[in-house]
């Protein structure tokens, strides 16, 4: 069952899809323990390119999530689990009753992807900077077996802070996986502050490329730009997509502010941003 093109998954574009998962995220976030109640911002952010994986690129059976031969995708950036819990549903890995659960005792969706009770996740994540050695061995092994799936990283711009991401690149580089493909989520904003304050990334399209990955910038919300990068191939060499964001995207009072890092979403704010993003329905 292999992807025809963009938005072969369903009669909408992963544009549309979107703008259902930022509903999604808002309503689950809102509903959640106002104690934990999970991390909007980067969840929102990330919103164009969860769309456009699971609805144009990756080929995966939501009927049989341990399919040998499914694309893999690993959520390094684990506190954005909202946004991949949504996309799950929205594909039909489990109902969408579910994501009422979010982070409440017992539920299959806590608030870090956990491969061991929620169908769909390839990999347990949350602890920044261990998501791309993992899609490392997923790919090697894939090399090594002679499949022919692909991996995909999500990483957040604040986990490149991490040591073990470079080591996670060298070896990329080392085995020559062009089955992998990692992207940032470049929205400049880490649960300290800036990244540029916490921990300044420099010329991050060099130093990957220092790396030996091949490196595409790329708007992190133009879904049809997306798709061309993830889905072209790069045989022999890894790639990683920069991708440009924001915080917070598509809802005005949290776009770009680090408070939405993570945060209990109120009655009121709820309503507030449910009518923004309807205003932005066809747009």
């Amino acid at each position: 069952m292999s992807n025809s093109g963009l938005g072969s998954h369903s009669a909408v574009q992963p544009a549309d899809k979107a703008r259902t998962l930022r509903i999604l995220v808002l309503q689950m976030i809102h509903d959640g323990p106002p104690s934990h109640p999970g991390h909007p911002g980067g969840s929102l952010s990330a919103a164009e390119i969860v769309a456009t994986l699971y609805f144009g690129v990756l080929n995966v059976r939501p009927e049989e999530p341990g399919w040998p031969d499914r694309d893999r995708f690993v959520l390094g950036k684990g506190h954005a689990a909202p946004v991949l819990y949504a996309a799950l549903a929205e594909r039909g890995f489990f109902p969408r009753a579910w994501l009422g659960t979010l982070r409440r005792p017992g539920s299959m969706l806590q608030g870090h992807p956990d491969m061991r009770k929620t169908p769909g996740i390839d990999i347990s994540t949350g602890s920044l900077g261990q998501g791309l050695s993992a899609a490392v061995g997923m790919a090697l092994a894939g090399q090594m077996d002679g499949r022919t799936y692909r991996v995909f990283a999500l990483l957040s711009d604040g986990e490149l802070d991490e040591g073990q991401i470079w080591e996670a690149a060298m070896a990329a580089h080392k085995y020559r996986l062009g089955n992998l493909t990692a992207i940032v989520d470049h929205n400049g904003l880490q649960n300290d502050g800036y990244t540029a304050d916490v921990m300044p990334l420099g010329d991050l399209k060099a130093k990957w490329a220092a790396f030996g990955w091949d490196v595409v910038e790329v708007d992190g919300h133009d879904t049809r730009a997306l798709y061309a990068m993830l889905q072209a191939p790069h045989p022999g060499t890894p790639r990683v997509v920069l991708a440009r964001t924001t915080k917070g995207k598509g809802v005005g009072f949290m776009e770009g502010k680090g408070e939405w890092h993570a945060a209990a979403i109120s009655d009121a704010q709820l309503t507030e941003a449910l009518s923004e993003l309807a205003r932005q329905e066809g747009k």
